[in-house]
């Protein structure tokens, strides 16, 4: 029996060893250094990077123009650990939504061009990013500390920080929006840049029918006051039904969901931009009119006779607010799988979501939160983002949509982003959402 069992032992440790090699050998190169750096500080990292890049140039590209702007903080603190270090540093940032298709002819190269990207839709980058092994998923050893868990555990991709986009209106006139339903009330047209320009905005609304949000507009409707809008949207909620089963929703009130796409499909404004709409919403002409757009956007407005940032209401900071504010999605942080300088790709990406010097470039400004609980603390000590609409001694208010209530505030009352989720879903609720745009010219 002992002779046995010292076999079928022998056995099965030669199948493990024999398994381990052949999972190495599946792996690329870039993913074998990847699985090296997970397990490193930052200055080995810097130290790595500086052997690889010295003299060369290190390229990235992002949705993210701030890229840019990190990239000689990086090199700063490089050259902190050898002051003759020297990299010409390139970013690169697409315009509508090309992102994916410079990534996927760059990967069809030996060697890219690009070693790192800050990329955004989590529907996309599922399916023709993560899936098609373009990209490589890297979790720094800081990152993980700081979110107490292990590159292994943490299934999720790397977000460098969640944005959000938020309902605002123009406040110079007597006319409220105190429920989510209100803004897709008749004759309520909101300002939004349109889902064919920014597909994280399909992706919201793809969001919308899983559910627990679906869950969350059933009950701001149930808060509603009896009266000819509540019939509105039950009438097509109804009308809805079939739809919700045919596209096998969960929960008992994914109509209620279908039934608000519907009608902010149906109604909106499109835009191309949200510059443009924070530029009409801030003016005193723009009475009534409300968007949903990028709060950080309110950092570039200047003040004049006719503009002002207190022509503005964030509408979930009122009082008594009822569903949700607007939604959240992430910048995420990968290595190209045909990195040419994967090294420095990952310790680019440790400085940049490990530490505030590296997220100064995004955390300086409110609607940008860092994914690291460290770094948003010690970003918001810096900043006083709560205070942003505060004068100088912190006691009156100047303008209160300044005042940026933090991550931990805005997640309740955000439609989060899931990438795996928007995947699922898009080949489904995404062409009954295109249907509906036909309606929306």
């Amino acid at each position: 029996m002992k002779k046995v069992l010292a076999t079928l032992l022998v056995v099965v440790l030669v199948v493990t060893a024999i398994a381990m090699i052949a999972c190495d050998q599946k792996k690329s190169e870039v993913q074998k250094i990847i699985e090296q750096a997970q397990s490193m500080t930052m200055e080995e990292l810097g130290r790595k990077a500086i052997e690889e890049s010295n003299g060369k140039t290190f390229s990235g590209i992002g949705n993210s123009s701030r890229g840019k702007t990190a990239g000689p903080a990086f090199v700063k603190y490089l050259q902190t650990l050898d002051s003759t270090y020297n990299v010409t540093f390139d970013w690169q940032q697409p315009k509508n939504n090309t992102i994916f298709e410079a990534l996927e002819t760059d990967s069809k190269k030996p060697a890219g061009e690009f070693a790192v990207t800050l990329i955004q839709d989590g529907n996309q980058i599922e399916s023709k990013m993560v899936q098609t092994g373009i990209l490589d998923r890297f979790i720094p050893k800081a990152w993980a500390d700081a979110n107490k868990t292990t590159a292994s555990e943490y299934k999720g991709y790397l977000a460098l920080q969640t944005l959000n986009k938020v309902f605002m209106f123009n406040n110079t006139g007597s006319k409220t929006f105190t429920n989510v339903w209100d803004f897709v009330a008749e004759g309520e047209h909101g300002l939004f840049m349109d889902v064919d320009s920014e597909v994280v905005g399909k992706n919201f609304l793809y969001m919308l029918t899983q559910k627990d949000y679906a869950d969350d507009l059933k009950a701001a409707y149930d808060a509603m006051p009896a009266g000819a809008a509540k019939t509105r949207i039950q009438t097509t909620a109804d009308a809805l039904t079939n739809d919700a089963k045919t596209l096998k929703l969960q929960g008992e009130n994914g109509k209620y969901a279908l039934a608000w796409i519907k009608l902010w499909v149906e109604s909106y404004n499109k835009e191309t931009d949200d510059g443009p709409i924070c530029n009409q919403l801030v003016s005193s002409s723009a009475t009534d009119k409300f968007g949903l757009l990028v709060y950080s956007k309110l950092r570039s407005v200047e003040e004049s006779g006719s503009v002002s940032k207190n022509n503005i209401t964030v509408a979930a900071y009122q009082d008594g607010y009822t569903g949700f504010g607007g939604y959240g999605y992430c910048h995420y942080m990968f290595v190209t799988d045909n990195s040419p300088l994967p090294w420095t790709a990952c310790a680019f990406i440790a400085y940049i979501t490990c530490t505030q010097d590296g997220f100064e470039a995004w955390g300086k400004d409110i609607g940008g939160y860092s994914s690291n609980p460290e770094v948003a603390k010690a970003n918001d000590e810096k900043h006083h983002h709560s205070t942003g609409g505060m004068d100088t001694d912190g006691t009156t208010v100047l303008f209160a949509a300044l005042n940026d209530k933090g991550y931990d505030w805005w997640e309740q009352k955000l439609i989060i982003e899931d990438p795996e989720y928007c995947a699922s879903v898009a080949f489904t609720v995404g062409p009954w959402i295109d249907k509906l745009t036909k309606y929306n010219k």
